[in-house]
């Protein structure tokens, strides 16, 4: 047999109140748990985790209840679970540092020149200009934008067909302009 932990949402709107299996932990958690929490942040450095790690060891504690024969001894018994539920998290957690003899040194890709970088940009934007205005509004708002096609489309009222043939037209005009030949 099963006791049941949490009420449903129809069960609340009852007017009969329930009562729980066990009051004496309801009156106990009630009690005890600001000190419980505080041994619960100690065990983690997050206090989320801290509070997910009391509740799990006060559902523990809650499933063992009737077998608990000393109830002066409830805080060490919720102790021992708040620390072993600490420790099993802790020892399933992934590790993601592994030793090695040699550090791997990320290979150094030479940055350009910042000057030729921003000549490349205002050609490129020189070149954008120069391409139609529904042309060069789809171009932007696939390219720089982000947006798929369909979202081009809705934006500016055109069917999805209209958007790819004028991106089409208009990539095909970018890489005949001279002015981006170096790039190529």
């Amino acid at each position: 047999m099963t006791t049941p932990v949490c009420t449903s949402a129809s069960n609340a709107a009852t007017p009969a109140r329930q009562t729980l299996p066990y009051p004496s932990f309801s009156s106990y958690v009630r009690d005890r748990q600001p000190v419980l929490l505080r041994t619960a942040r100690s065990l983690t450095a997050n206090p989320s985790d801290a509070e997910d790690l009391l509740q799990t060891a006060l559902t523990k504690t809650y499933v063992a209840w009737d077998r608990i024969e000393d109830h002066r001894a409830l805080d060490g018994y919720v102790r021992r679970a708040l620390l072993n539920t600490r420790t099993s998290q802790w020892r399933k957690r992934k590790v993601d540092e592994f030793a090695c003899d040699e550090l791997p040194e990320p290979e150094v890709v030479p940055a350009g020149d910042p000057a030729e970088q921003q000549a490349l940009h205002d050609a490129m934007w020189r070149a954008i200009m120069k391409l139609p205005a529904r042309q060069r509004a789809m171009v932007v708002l696939r390219y720089y934008e982000d947006l798929s096609e369909v979202q081009t489309a809705e934006v500016l009222g055109v069917s999805v067909g209209t958007v790819k043939s004028a991106v089409s037209r208009a990539l095909g005009k970018l890489r005949e302009d001279p002015e981006l030949e170096p790039v190529r």
